[in-house]
């Protein structure tokens, strides 16, 4: 359990990780997967649990049975074994790099950008 939201940490199959993000699509699993191991991390990925809800009420007499949830997405707990990686503190001290050579920004980890843009601080970004 990690003292605050900033810097989480729990075990991934048995192996205790920082908490990269949670509740991923497939599609940016994929991505940090990629960003991350490019970047020397070792990533452990684990299907999120699904969401609690409550048991829907039993129907009364002559009403009709309402249809069934849909099913909840695929999503993802991503993490790697450095637990004490904290992805904002490693995008804004520009310990990140991209594929290219380009320190990675907050809209290229967003998935805002599709190239990572360093030559302009983030502070001065329109």
């Amino acid at each position: 359990m990690a003292l605050n939201k900033n810097h989480e940490f729990e075990e991934l199959n048995g192996v205790k990780c920082g908490i990269v993000e949670k509740n991923v699509s497939p599609e940016r699993l994929a991505f940090l997967k990629s960003l991350l191991a490019f970047n020397g991390f070792e990533v452990i990925a684990v299907p999120s649990p699904p969401p609690k809800v409550a048991p829907a009420p039993a129907p009364k007499e002559g009403e009709i049975q309402p249809p069934p949830p849909p099913p909840a997405p695929e999503t993802f707990t991503v993490g790697v074994t450095d637990y004490t990686f904290n992805w904002v503190n490693a995008i804004f001290g520009r310990q990140l790099k991209t594929q290219d050579g380009h320190f990675v920004t907050l809209a290229y980890w967003q998935q805002k950008e599709s190239v990572s843009d360093d030559e302009i601080p983030y502070y001065e970004h329109p």
